[in-house]
């Protein structure tokens, strides 16, 4: 399973292994860690081989021993998010006696209470996914519908919760692939005597640029001769064609411009998937923390520790985790933590933060924090990762693969995990209440839909600034409370991609002596916290902005819809919808990724592929 995984499946005339192939690394840029095919061949036998790793294991394994030649086949690259990336996790599944093949993408909220009804009817499986579920799932209903794919899928989808796109084919139906989606992507490449369908257009876009959008809860078939889509009642549905218009170059990043502004775009939904099957009624509970609330009821204190981005996610985090668990949190730069003899026995919770999980400074920091006894939990966006694996706990952030140097869903992502953390602790812990549990639930629920309103009203003019802004030689960014780690944040992105001065300052250290760096001209961006929710702090940053535009700053300023008090004093005002105190930070932070993308755009560097930097720091 994954959240970000890459599909493809295939009807028609052609050999199947090679167009899944070629669609499949058209898919790479989506980031994976095992792939996989299957092909029914003339003889209709299905066929189907799986590989941990990249492509390139899979396309020599083939060359060695090819799959018969087949005419239907379906492919997919997995980004682990339940169950490692191992050869047995891969995709495709099998079921019905390796009749019948099945690939997914997304997460089955209710797979364990599926499994264990499979399991008592009987049922054996090879795997720890919740994907095979789905599949045996599905192998039943076949059964139970006499051979009837498409009647199978309807009762199958039905009984699932959660996010999937699913494919499946069997071994006595070739020139049929059946397909169904819910919150999750799938579309349909209409050839000539041939149809395909991907995760996203990138899969068959070398071979036909006519395409269909399938809705939220439908179903496709597809065969040479046609396409069928219908909703999860059986219900015929009208699906609109359209054009696919960019070209092969732009297929390495999915039609987007770099990387950066992919995963940007992506920002709601990576928060979305963090949160997927972590709430219900009102409350947070983290499935992969069940059965270790020892581990939080004897703690002291919290050290979170973690570097760059994912510190900064960290200091916001602390406040969130100070409010809900009641318990003492430091915040500390990994690289830093080992080398002053820290203060550490079984009464502190380290929680390290690390996108790839393979972040040297953070992995030494976490070995070191057990050696003293400490506890570990991590938080990490890499099923399988090392850091993971030298936690005692681990909570995943689905963002999906991010690509791009600069932290930008992954950030989001970490600030909402520690926020679940921060409810599931106060929960265990008696901390929090219901009343306050439940605001928070439906705050953190809401953030998704807030952020994709600013990717869609505020990106433009964000851009537009960025271009205008494109020769200053320094930015300074101010904040307060969870609003100062934001501006930290912004800062960083500024200096990590434009290569252009960038500092974050606390709004109250104005006047203890940087207030000495503002001359005219000089831009300044300012997070104003909420006149609502924070009346108090507020009014204090609403006189920092009249003190720097008195020395002349070009003053742009962050405020929620309806804060009319900071007009007389702003140059530029940037909207965010209105949220509670906590959840600003996630709105926030978005036009200042977005700042830094089109200032570094502007400037003409390459965003995803910043100077000196790699993705993840593997050497201390």
């Amino acid at each position: 399973m994954g959240g970000m995984c890459g599909i493809v499946g295939y009807v028609g005339p052609r050999p199947s292994e090679s167009i899944l192939l070629s669609g499949l690394a058209r898919l790479e840029y989506r980031g994976y860690d095992s792939a996989g095919i299957a092909v029914i061949d003339a003889d209709g036998t299905l066929g189907m081989r799986k590989r941990a790793g990249k492509l390139g294991v899979l396309r020599d394994d083939l060359a060695r021993t090819p799959l018969p030649d087949g005419t239907t086949g379906i492919g997919h690259t997995r980004w682990a998010t339940h169950g490692g990336p191992t050869d047995q996790n891969a995709h495709p599944h099998l079921a019905d006696d390796g009749r019948l093949a099945v690939i997914h993408n997304g997460i089955i909220e209710n797979f364990a209470a599926l499994k264990a009804e499979l399991l008592a009817s009987g049922a054996t499986f090879l795997s720890e996914t919740d994907t095979e579920v789905a599949a045996v799932l599905l192998a039943h209903e076949y059964r139970a519908n006499g051979g009837d794919l498409e009647a199978a899928f309807r009762s199958t989808v039905s009984r699932l919760d959660g996010a999937f796109t699913l494919l499946a084919m069997h071994q006595e139906h070739p020139g049929l692939v059946v397909g169904a989606r819910r919150n999750s992507p799938l579309v349909i490449g209409l050839g000539d005597g041939e149809n395909f369908l991907g995760s996203d257009v990138a899969a068959f876009v070398e071979h036909t640029r006519s395409a269909l959008a399938i809705g939220q809860d439908q179903i496709v078939a597809i065969t040479p001769e046609g396409v069928r889509v219908t909703d999860f009642d059986g219900n015929a549905v009208e699906v609109e064609p359209f054009q696919v218009t960019w070209d092969a170059a732009a297929a390495e990043k999915g039609g987007w411009s770099s990387f950066m502004a992919k995963e940007v775009s992506e920002e709601p939904e990576a928060v979305a998937n963090t949160v997927r099957g972590r709430t219900h009624d009102g409350i947070v509970e983290i499935p992969e923390l069940e059965g270790l609330d020892g581990l939080f009821t004897g703690i002291h204190r919290i050290l979170v520790i973690a570097c760059g981005t994912a510190a900064y996610a960290g200091q916001v985090g602390k406040y969130a985790l100070e409010q809900w668990a009641r318990v003492p949190v430091d915040v500390e730069l990994a690289h830093e933590f080992r080398y002053r003899d820290p203060v550490l026995d079984p009464g502190t919770l380290v929680v390290s933060i690390s996108q790839s999980g393979e972040t040297m400074d953070t992995l030494m920091a976490v070995k070191y924090a057990r050696e003293r006894g400490a506890k570990t939990l991590s938080i990490c966006n890499t099923q399988g990762a090392t850091i993971p694996r030298e936690s005692d706990a681990i909570v995943y952030t689905h963002a999906g693969p991010e690509v791009a140097v600069a932290s930008t869903k992954a950030f989001v992502a970490q600030i909402t995990a520690l926020y679940l953390l921060a409810l599931h602790i106060g929960r265990v812990r008696g901390a929090v209440t219901a009343e306050q549990q439940a605001t928070a639930v439906a705050e953190i629920e809401a953030v998704p839909g807030k952020i994709s309103w600013i990717l869609e009203h505020q990106q433009e003019r964000v851009t537009q600034l960025a271009r205008w802004m494109a020769d200053s030689r320094s930015v300074l960014f101010l904040g307060r409370h969870v609003g100062f780690p934001i501006a930290l944040e912004g800062a960083l992105k500024l200096k990590e991609i434009s290569y252009i001065h960038a500092e974050g300052f606390a709004a109250g250290e104005l006047k203890h002596g940087p207030i000495a760096l503002i001359e005219p001209g000089q831009p300044v961006f300012v997070i104003v916290p909420s006149p609502v929710h924070s009346p108090v702090l507020h009014d204090k940053v609403v006189s920092n902005i009249q003190e720097i535009r008195a020395r002349g700053a070009r003053v742009i300023v962050i405020a929620e819809e309806g804060d009319a008090a900071v007009l007389p004093f702003a140059d530029e005002v940037l909207r965010i919808p209105l949220a509670g105190p906590l959840f600003e930070p996630l709105l926030a932070v978005v036009p200042l990724h977005v700042f830094a993308m089109g200032l570094a755009t502007a400037r003409g560097l390459d965003i995803d592929q910043p100077r000196n930097l790699a993705k993840s720091v593997t050497v201390e």
